[in-house]
């Protein structure tokens, strides 16, 4: 009898907690939620996550308040997110740098994968091969060759090791067969500000970033690095169509939380999440940024992991391979 009885209060402790814990999440959330990105103000991924976190404020019926831990290409932002307590009180707005390439980059002290849970898939944007305006060439095929001919008196511009510029930089000189001195810059604005008054002479960088200075003919525009035309600058042709075919890189973004973040509050983000890119407005603010939103089918857990393990299988081995390292 007193095992039956110890058995019985064991079992109702079991309940107890499990009944608190599931009105735990439906109560969720009761106070702000800290959104984390790891790159300084002003950015493309700080303007999209300002944009999101204000949406999904008025879907969650809390603040959605962002929070930047700049530094190491966003590492140091996805370790603190990494170690948060998994209440669902504390995000992290990534991207291909952070939840891709730094794990080929970085010794990183958290996993890309095992430590993070899958929110939402977030907007992406391609990049654009630019170059000075006084560059001679005018066509992809035409600034290679150029390229090959002047290599001592061309340079190319980078930001941050492992960064989209720096990888594609990298990636293009393998591809193309080229070899130009790269120059690295803090950040993309400052490597658009020189490539503008052409104190560097390339650059392959975001193209949501670049969009207002192409419509402004401020810089030369040659190919966008994807197999379809961008919806933005739809003139752009694709690197396949200018003779450099398979040079796709896509800077795409997605919202995780901690792992063991409990799977109903994961739900109650991502429909948080799908409200806010179902908005009118915020998809018009997106658009005109040059941001794609992914397909409805698309904006879930399930996609944003399929994708994130298919571009560390494709670009890990891509990185290692051209020894990009942090210095």
């Amino acid at each position: 009898m007193k095992c039956r009885l110890r058995l019985l209060q064991v079992a109702a402790g079991i309940v107890a907690v499990l009944s608190s814990g599931f009105a735990w999440a439906q109560n969720y959330p009761m106070r702000p939620i800290t959104l984390i990105v790891g790159y300084a103000v002003g950015g493309p991924t700080d303007t999209i996550a300002r944009i999101l976190s204000e949406r999904m404020s008025m879907s969650l019926g809390e603040r959605v308040v962002v929070e930047n831990v700049t530094g190491a290409a966003g590492s140091i932002a996805a370790a603190r997110a990494a170690r948060a307590a998994p209440d669902g009180y504390t995000l992290i707005l990534g991207d291909w740098s952070t939840h891709v390439a730094n794990g080929a980059v970085y010794a990183l002290s958290y996993d890309l994968i095992i430590d993070f849970r899958p929110i939402a898939l977030l907007p992406s944007n391609p990049m654009l091969v630019l170059a000075r305006k006084g560059i001679p060439a005018d066509t992809l095929g035409g600034l290679i060759a150029w390229l090959k001919m002047t290599p001592d008196s061309v340079s190319q511009a980078t930001s941050g090791a492992g960064s989209p510029p720096h990888v594609a930089a990298a990636y293009f000189q393998a591809v193309t067969g080229t070899h130009i001195p790269m120059v690295p810059y803090r950040g993309a604005a400052p490597a658009l500000v020189d490539l503008i008054a052409g104190r560097i002479d390339l650059s392959i960088t975001q193209a949501s970033f670049a969009l207002p200075y192409v419509r402004q003919g401020k810089v030369k525009v040659y190919a966008v690095t994807a197999n379809t035309r961008w919806f933005a600058a739809p003139d752009i042709p694709t690197v396949d169509e200018t003779g450099l075919s398979g040079f796709h890189i896509s800077v795409w973004r997605g919202l995780w939380a901690p792992r063991d973040t409990p799977t109903d509050i994961i739900a109650k983000l991502n429909a948080a999440v799908v409200d806010t890119l179902s908005d009118s407005a915020v998809r018009h603010r997106l658009a005109e940024m040059g941001e794609e939103v992914p397909p409805r089918e698309q904006q879930n857990p399930e996609a944003l992991a399929a994708l994130q393990r298919a571009e560390i299988e494709k670009w890990w081995p891509i990185i290692k391979a051209l020894r990009i390292k942090a210095e």
